[in-house]
């Protein structure tokens, strides 16, 4: 997964509104009154946190998908006594 500066916004201010013409930052227009417009810099910082926790988790993703749920494995239990 790729995250863009969109994702990072959504990420920052869930609940702002805002509307984002185009790719640059000069059009980005904030339509909350009730919380601030973060700056171009706070929106790449949290492209590069949200990217770097997604590439973190790597292994995770890739050994989950190696073993059955915690519900299938409880279901096993539950049904063979195991």
């Amino acid at each position: 997964m790729i995250y863009t500066k969109t994702k990072a916004l959504q990420s920052l201010k869930p609940t702002s509104a805002w509307r984002w013409e185009g790719t640059e930052y000069s059009g980005l227009t904030w339509l909350d009154s009730s919380s601030t417009k973060p700056t171009e810099a706070e929106i790449d910082a949290e492209v590069v946190r949200l990217q770097t926790d997604y590439d973190n988790k790597e292994y995770q993703r890739k050994r989950a998908a190696e073993y059955p749920s915690v519900v299938d494995q409880l279901d096993d239990i539950y049904h063979n006594g195991i």
